[in-house]
């Protein structure tokens, strides 16, 4: 695989960055991925949720007065919106001109895990999602801050709960098992009193605040520093503390790059993160372009984005439904806004599972035929035992992207150039009895030859790895 298209997937969604990279080098790619603009406009669809502590309160006492069935419309309503949520969420990956943003908050998503189905309040997700987006490139520490006193946070690990008298731990202990240090770096006495530090945090108009007869003011020893502390101030204690550059610096390394890292690379790359102070974006700039230098590829499976993203953009499909591809992740077990639980998605090798893998297979050949694919679709046609509906018998043009000057060795070597991180010599022997020595290229009907090349490369393991 050419390294423009290798580092396109790993820095993107699919190898519509590849040109872009090959021609202004990665640098610069990188540089203008971090000066890149993003849209700030505020979704219609969510004009209608409560969006302050008020509004909240009086959907709330309105809902009690009503009858099942009205409840139930609201409910639907709400469902709905968070539908929405996600596809407004998936055209911004698909859309924007410098993709590595989104992809970054898709990273910290997964990383400040906080769920729809939990938080329930849409405008409370959104503005998650868009504090992670407007901090995707900047410090770990702040963003740590930020996402710790988010409403949504607040009421995904239960801190609404937590009170002077009355502690619940959830918060406090995520904060440094999974958002910052990781097990073995603290005591349950750290968590304790972590708690009572967080006790009183609730909900607020833009953010969560501490109500006064709920927080404990009394001295908390942590880390063994002793001082009336709040939650910034834990961050800060957090954040002096030897080991912390690790844990993220290891996520980082295994989203974009390597399923399993070296402890060296990561204790590399986690020093030079401490010397930065934990801004994210020279950070970024060291890893990729270290790495980028080096041949080494074939070391991560691609996550559910990247596959059906790089499916869709090779076969030229336009307008593409994002309920579709919204669809897709949730049934490959990427359903934004909702991981099964705080640790967030596994990646590795839970992306390729059996099962994950033949819907990986059948998506590949209901998209190379043409066939429309819905929700209904995915459903109905992720087995093989599975019919299919008359649905998909609805078309769409597929064309593949090839050198109509070529002969059917140079197309393959230009589709394994772009698509597969090796070749070996029994996959080559396929390809050329796919695509066969008197295979004409000006024949009208040889991109029907390409494409099913291209539904036999996808199947290959080495397709699935980047």
């Amino acid at each position: 695989m050419k390294k423009s298209n290798l580092w396109s997937l790993r820095l993107g969604f699919s190898g519509k960055e590849a040109a872009k990279i090959e021609k202004i080098g990665l640098e610069k790619f990188l540089k203008k991925s971090y000066d890149s603009k993003f849209d700030t406009q505020f979704p219609a669809f969510l004009q209608d949720s409560p969006k302050t502590i008020a509004e909240y309160k009086e959907l709330r006492q309105s809902v009690k007065n009503l009858d099942p069935e009205e409840k139930n419309k609201i409910q639907r309503k709400e469902t709905l919106i968070t539908a929405e949520l996600k596809k407004w969420w998936v055209a911004k990956m698909q859309t924007d001109e410098f993709p590595l943003r989104e992809k970054m908050v898709c990273f910290w998503h997964n990383h400040f895990v906080s769920t729809s189905q939990k938080v329930k309040i849409n405008y409370w997700i959104y503005q998650h999602n868009m504090i992670l987006r407007e901090n995707a490139f900047g410090n770990f520490k702040e963003l740590t801050k930020q996402m710790v006193k988010s409403n949504a946070m607040v009421k995904y690990l239960d801190n609404v709960d937590n009170k002077k008298g009355k502690i619940n731990e959830n918060l406090s202990r995520e904060l440094l098992e999974l958002f910052t240090i990781g097990i073995g770096n603290y005591t349950e006495e750290d968590i304790k009193n972590g708690a009572k530090a967080l006790a009183g945090l609730n909900y607020g108009d833009e953010g969560a605040v501490y109500r006064k007869n709920s927080e404990d003011n009394s001295n908390k020893t942590y880390f063994g520093r002793t001082g009336n502390w709040k939650a910034d101030d834990l961050v800060d204690i957090i954040f002096e503390q030897k080991n912390i550059p690790y844990f993220i610096t290891r996520k980082i390394l295994k989203w974009f790059l390597y399923d399993s890292p070296s402890e060296e690379s990561v204790k590399y790359y986690g020093d030079y993160f401490r010397k930065v102070n934990f801004e994210i974006e020279p950070l970024l700039t060291k890893i990729f372009t270290e790495e980028y230098a080096k041949d080494v590829s074939g070391n991560k499976i691609k996550d559910p984005l990247v596959y059906i993203f790089q499916l869709i953009d090779e076969l030229q499909l336009k307008g593409y439904d994002e309920t579709m591809i919204v669809a897709f992740l949730k049934q490959q077990g990427m359903d934004l806004y909702n991981q099964v639980n705080v640790k967030g998605w596994d990646g590795g090798n839970s992306w390729l599972t059996s099962q994950v893998y033949l819907q990986r297979n059948n998506t590949s050949d209901l998209l190379c035929s043409g066939r429309s694919l819905s929700k209904k679709i995915i459903n109905n046609r992720m087995s093989e035992d599975n019919p299919k509906p008359k649905k998909e018998l609805e078309k769409k043009e597929v064309k593949i992207q090839y050198d109509s000057d070529g002969n059917n060795k140079t197309i393959i070597t230009e589709l394994s150039n772009r698509l597969l991180f090796k070749v070996n010599d029994s996959t080559q022997k396929d390809m050329e009895n796919l695509l066969k020595y008197d295979f004409d290229p000006k024949n009208p009907n040889a991109n029907y030859a390409v494409v099913r090349l291209f539904n036999y490369i996808t199947k290959l393991p080495e397709y699935q790895l980047i």
